[in-house]
């Protein structure tokens, strides 16, 4: 999944940091969603699956312009309804942006949606 870096992206917009570079928060987002795009053959008719774990590297700045392709891996560990899947986000120039794993679960939508308190209970 290919991202050009804009002003709503950066530290100083979301709140991350005082600099107008690509937010961390906002790389992860999306290579949580490259994670849920690969995810997408481990479900089926009533299943998703929603994330559990990051461990997430972000270890080069990028300016407002600037690409950034992020993806997701096939999962390097698939335990039962566990998948985890190795993550990384390259530059413009090939350079490397961030490394790590992301964990999703797979569940079944109607179920976690009953399971999960709204905003008056939680």
């Amino acid at each position: 999944m290919r991202h050009e870096v804009t002003e709503a992206d950066t530290a100083e917009r979301v709140g991350s940091g005082d600099v107008p570079v690509l937010a961390t928060p906002r790389l992860i987002a999306w290579l949580e969603a490259a994670t849920a795009r690969a995810a997408a053959p481990f479900t089926g008719p009533g299943l998703t699956s929603v994330g559990t774990g990051i461990r997430v590297q972000h270890l080069r700045a990028t300016r407002v312009g600037g690409r950034v392709d992020v993806t997701a891996g096939p999962p390097s560990t698939v335990a039962g309804r566990r998948l985890t899947f190795p993550v990384r986000a390259v530059d413009g120039a090939g350079r490397l942006v961030a490394t790590g794993e992301i964990d999703r679960v797979v569940v079944d939508r109607e179920r976690f949606l009953k399971e999960t308190p709204g905003p008056a209970e939680g």
